[in-house]
């Protein structure tokens, strides 16, 4: 695991720490005037470490943009709210916003009016959820950017909230967007493939088990899955079961390779020439996806063809995993 991804994990001791400590020199600055200007630089680097160890706290946030605002940094509040708006997947309403305002005047206010309308505690969000806005946010799921391994984290525990509410088919719908955008969530994926195995959807249960085995080849969920499987199979009328078809795994990562191009700026007959040749034309995809930075979409796309028997497609599925 890289060390941006281990970051990216919420920390939430260090995030208190180190917002508690910029508040110590917010007020130090406060105090002697004539330092005023390096206590400030201090609070705003332990305001920056606090909302990088933890972005799901919304005073850290906070606490951030306020020191931008006493600093008269427009262009750092712009940054703080733009990257608030990638943590909630891009949200094209907030960032349009953004070329609207004043950014030292009116930037706390936004920054309150997205936690109010879109708080970052999963508790707090569903609590203000009623039926016609759970409605509204499943359609936002698909418009929504969550390639920012942030944004994954906190709408996957919005919709791990959901399932504990008993909207585990919403669930099921929902989560797709977030492993198509981010396939290397392997805790999403096996998430999602216990509750396959729980409703007894074999099928499904193993492609989830499989993809995170794909992932993280040590950790043999799909093999156990099997194992657990057979052993329940003991009876005389069992029928053994191996894995789904081989129509069943294509059309499922087809459908995961689709849904990663609701954020991607190509499509993929601008992609290939018209008059590629027909055996040349799922290599010139592939090489066109990698160089766009569409590792996701590459990646489903290069083990459909594995699974279809196309064996060249490996190290081009082993390249796309790299970059994901």
């Amino acid at each position: 695991m890289s060390a941006s991804s281990v970051l990216q994990h919420p920390r939430r001791n260090l995030g208190n720490r180190h917002r508690a400590q910029a508040n110590r020199f917010v007020k130090l600055s406060k105090k002697d005037p004539n330092r005023a200007a390096e206590n400030l630089a201090w609070a705003e680097q332990n305001a920056q470490q606090a909302v990088l160890y933890d972005f799901t706290d919304e005073r850290n946030w906070r606490c951030l943009a306020e020191i931008k605002k006493i600093r008269g940094d427009s262009d750092g509040m712009f940054m703080v709210l733009e990257d608030l708006f990638v943590v909630l997947g891009r949200n094209p309403e907030f960032l349009a916003q953004l070329n609207e305002i004043d950014h030292l005047e009116f930037g706390l206010e936004l920054l309150e009016a997205a936690f109010e309308a879109d708080s970052l505690d999963p508790e707090k969000w569903f609590s203000g959820l009623g039926d016609d806005k759970l409605e509204e946010f499943s359609t936002r799921c698909t418009i929504l950017d969550f390639t920012d391994q942030r944004a994954n984290i906190i709408f996957g525990r919005r919709l791990e909230r959901l399932r504990t509410a008993g909207h585990e088919s919403l669930f099921i719908e929902l989560v797709q967007y977030l492993l198509a955008h981010r396939p290397a969530n392997h805790e999403l994926w096996m998430e999602l493939g216990r509750l396959y195995e729980r409703r007894n959807d074999n099928d499904h249960a193993w492609l989830c088990y499989d993809h995170v085995q794909q992932l993280r080849p040590t950790e043999r969920v799909r093999d156990l899955f099997l194992e657990r499987l057979k052993g329940a199979m003991d009876g005389e009328d069992s029928v053994p079961w191996s894995g789904p078809e081989l129509k069943t795994r294509q059309d499922f990562l087809m459908r995961m390779k689709n849904l990663t191009q609701t954020v991607s700026a190509l499509a993929l007959d601008e992609e290939v020439p018209k008059d590629s040749e027909s055996e040349n034309k799922d290599l010139l995809k592939l090489e066109s996806l990698l160089e766009s930075g569409d590792a996701a979409e590459a990646f489903f796309f290069a083990r459909s063809l594995l699974t279809s028997g196309e064996l060249w497609a490996e190290d081009w599925m082993e390249k796309a995993k790299s970059m994901l």
